[in-house]
């Protein structure tokens, strides 16, 4: 995750609007977080909304898990 550099304004409008307190980090990237953001890497993610489903579903099919 690479915030853009944001102005006090900016920062004071998101919170407002989203009023993201009970997220992790502060912001929602499913809704108008992704705009604070420059880019996005990684190879999950929704470990960024919480559980990291990809690397969950690889770990239960390396136990036997017959998953889709």
């Amino acid at each position: 995750m690479y915030f853009r550099a944001l102005s006090a304004a900016e920062i004071e409008r998101y919170i407002a609007a989203e009023q993201p307190f009970d997220c992790a980090g502060g912001f929602r990237s499913e809704s108008l977080g992704i705009s604070l953001f420059e880019q996005v890497v990684g190879t999950d993610p929704t470990a960024l909304i919480g559980l990291p489903l990809i690397a969950l579903a690889r770990a239960l099919r390396e136990l036997g898990y017959a998953l889709p």
